[in-house]
């Protein structure tokens, strides 16, 4: 049972990176904070303020999964995410962090075991605060703006109309990732969601 559990490769903790405050709460940085809510069992998370962040904790296939909005702004993701993870004794390679993704076009999601930080606040304040790159990644795209965009702005703005149109599909698949690789673990979803489309009309090999 030991050599199992090691090759499922459990997560124990889901970090979703996002701004607070209201202003936020739409925009594309903020796409992993939309994206858990799709969660099934998200709407029976008792969320309380711990560890400069939202948190809460689930029990799953008799494990106990915990869940860390940070509330430090992107670029200090990082401070909650250790605070937490060192009083619960969790491992680098027990954390799949959710963030936006400007280099994946918008529906493509990705998991990625560690790598660079592809200029993303959040990612380089956990490399700083867990003193590794090595921690799991689940990239939401957002797609790169014209050439010439600022890119600040685009982050930090809403999704186009069409777009918000295919948001609830994007979000329904990405949170039945998760929901996979939390029950089963997530060595066995590395390879097949390396890089999947998750909007029907782009993905034909997409599941029943």
């Amino acid at each position: 049972m030991v050599i199992l559990r090691m090759a499922e490769k459990r997560i124990r903790l889901i970090a979703a990176l996002g701004n607070p405050g209201y202003e936020y709460v739409k925009t594309r940085h903020n796409i992993a904070w939309q994206a858990i809510e799709y969660l099934d069992i998200y709407d029976q998370m008792n969320w309380t303020d711990k560890f400069s962040s939202e948190f809460a904790s689930m029990t799953i296939e008799s494990e106990k999964i915990y869940f860390i909005k940070p509330q430090t702004y992107m670029n200090r993701s990082g401070d909650g995410i250790a605070a937490l993870m060192n009083y619960f004794k969790i491992s680098h390679s027990e954390i799949l962090v959710m963030h936006d993704e400007l280099e994946l076009d918008f529906g493509t999601v990705s998991l990625k075991n560690g790598g660079g930080l592809a200029g993303h606040n959040g990612l380089r304040s956990i490399a700083a605060n867990l003193g590794t790159r090595d921690f799991y990644r689940y990239r939401l795209g957002i797609s790169r703006p014209p050439s010439g965009s600022n890119i600040t702005n685009y982050v930090l703005g809403g999704f186009t109309s069409e777009e918000q149109v295919q948001l609830p599909d994007y979000f329904e698949e990405s949170a039945r990732i998760i929901e996979k690789i939390l029950i089963h673990g997530i060595g066995n979803y590395e390879r097949k969601y390396k890089k999947f489309k998750t909007l029907a009309e782009l993905n034909t090999e997409k599941e029943e």
